[in-house]
């Protein structure tokens, strides 16, 4: 499972880089992430990034379980000919810390497409400016 500072990663990065909470600052922050209504997700470091977190939104949304989730290749969530759009927006990401402007198609488990927008993706930096992946987080999709 996940360990409390990975989760702390994801919302302090997010706080310090766009200055805003992602989810209200009071109470359990696993419990806020988990429960937000908005699509929160993070990737490591891989050569090939693997998710290490989804909150429910999200597994909802790519119609997976936890396990399979974790064990996914990011790269995966995008269709294969738009992969290289997303790897460009990453190393948008990375240059400028985030991007709140993100558009794009997705595809779940079961192949079903949908369009993401208005996403915001963020560098998981830490208080020392160490890279630990990234993150995005979304409340508008539809059918693509």
């Amino acid at each position: 499972m996940l360990n409390d500072e990975r989760l702390a990663l994801i919302a302090e990065s997010h706080a310090r880089l766009t200055g805003r909470d992602l989810v209200a600052p009071a109470g359990d922050l696993r419990e806020a992430l988990w429960n937000a209504r908005s699509v929160i997700v993070a990737h490591g470091t891989e050569p090939d990034p693997v998710f290490f977190y989804g909150n429910r939104m999200a597994l909802a949304l790519f119609e997976m379980d936890w396990t399979s989730f974790v064990r996914m290749p990011s790269r995966l969530s995008a269709e294969p000919l738009l992969r290289e759009e997303r790897a460009r927006v990453l190393e948008r990401v990375s240059r400028d810390g985030y991007i709140s402007d993100y558009s794009g198609i997705r595809v779940s488990s079961s192949g079903k497409r949908f369009r993401i927008e208005q996403a915001v993706v963020w560098d998981l930096l830490d208080a020392s400016g160490a890279c630990h992946g990234q993150a995005a987080t979304f409340d508008h999709w539809g059918p693509a």
